[in-house]
């Protein structure tokens, strides 16, 4: 059996000297439509990468505002009642990985109750101040662990 390709109705020359002349700039055209594509997944993964840097960036400055405001809680917890002094102390730390200023207020409402209020406020824009407020008490006996003393 004798299988011959199908006639187009052209000559069998004209349609080989047709396919054998070069498509110009067909190419060229490919090379631009795969550059824009290509800049079009770029840029998108781009924004992603833009936006995940500004998380952990945001994510570790709050990290480090958290370690400062709980290591000024548990100092003046842990201080007597009678030396936390009454007043507004501000302090600048501008060395270290969380360059802040911190401002501890310190009031005493009513007999025998102080509420200490911390303020720390971040040096780098991008980030957040926070704060923390709490109440200190004087014990009633000087025996804190004593439960039989009045």
């Amino acid at each position: 059996m004798i299988i011959s390709p199908r006639s187009s109705g052209r000559s069998g020359k004209d349609a080989a000297a047709k396919d054998a002349t070069p498509r110009k700039g067909f190419g060229l055209v490919e090379v631009i439509v795969a550059m824009v594509l290509l800049a079009i997944a770029v840029s998108s993964l781009a924004a992603l990468v833009f936006s995940v840097s500004e998380s952990g960036v945001r994510t570790s400055g709050d990290a480090y505002k958290n370690g400062v405001l709980m290591h000024e809680v548990n100092r003046l917890e842990g201080l007597p009642y009678d030396l936390i002094p009454i007043g507004t102390i501000a302090t600048a730390v501008t060395t270290g990985p969380y360059p802040h200023s911190r401002i501890v207020t310190v009031t005493e409402p009513a007999v025998n109750i102080k509420t200490v209020r911390i303020v720390v406020s971040p040096s780098n824009p991008n980030l957040r101040a926070d704060t923390v407020q709490f109440l200190r008490t004087r014990a009633l006996t000087s025996k804190v662990l004593c439960t039989t003393c009045q």
